[in-house]
């Protein structure tokens, strides 16, 4: 059974609406998006929850953000990405000095905002991966992005639809991008998963890998086939 990597984020603002589309474009990118509107009722939830990161709104019925967030850290140092509307400079000062990690007006784009909110995640959730490095960081190879704590892998910055082993094998490539990696090799990547893998169905897995990525074996732009050794996974900058 995969495991729930999601990443718990609440959002705390009066705009259902606004709430909604937020979570609609959350969602794909690893974030599991609780929504809260009012301000007693998100202060509650921030302080019960354990949450990455809270997207709060400084104009909320029954308490400003302002307040929230005083409230809130007396209990909690979670990352808090404050909005506002107003966008005036007293409002984004007041904001940062009483604890807020960030600051945006309501006037971002979405990607802005997903980019600081992985920054802010990034700063206070870094978990390793067995090799040391830092399974939050995206890995990016050309077009492709993968990110192993959320579980998403995208082409193009479109998400792409893998199991958990096409996911896994994948990252295996990716990490190892320009280098030729035997199948031996990628079993070892995976074998602390528990996959029920043996040599030759790696094959199989690549091939439904190649075409979940339209990439053909005859003339691959992602996975190249290295005869009689393994599999190569071409870097598009060498």
């Amino acid at each position: 059974m995969q495991e729930n990597t999601s990443i718990p984020v609440l959002v705390v603002d009066d705009d259902q609406k606004y709430c909604r589309l937020l979570k609609e474009y959350l969602t794909p990118f690893g974030y599991e998006v609780d929504v809260r509107h009012s301000g007693p009722a998100g202060l509650e939830t921030a302080i019960a929850g354990n949450y990455h990161a809270v997207i709060l709104d400084v104009m909320l019925p029954g308490m400003d953000g302002f307040e929230i967030l005083r409230q809130l850290r007396k209990h909690s140092q979670v990352p808090v990405l404050m909005l506002t509307a107003r966008g005036e400079e007293t409002d984004r000062i007041v904001g940062l000095e009483i604890g807020a990690d960030d600051y945006l007006p309501k006037t971002f784009s979405t990607r802005e905002l997903l980019a600081r909110l992985r920054a802010v995640t990034r700063r206070t959730h870094s978990p390793a991966a067995s090799d040391g490095t830092d399974i939050t960081r995206d890995i990016v190879v050309g077009d492709l992005r993968l990110n192993e704590s959320t579980h998403v892998a995208l082409q193009n910055e479109s998400p792409l639809d893998l199991t958990a082993l096409e996911f896994s094998i994948l990252t295996s490539l990716m990490r190892a991008r320009g280098r030729v990696k035997s199948r031996e090799q990628i079993l070892d990547d995976i074998s602390d998963r528990n996959y029920d893998v043996f040599d030759r169905s790696i094959d199989v897995h690549i091939s439904s890998l190649r075409k979940k990525l339209s990439d053909p074996a005859q003339s691959p732009r992602y996975i190249r086939t290295i005869r009689a050794v393994g599999y190569q996974l071409i870097d598009p900058d060498a």
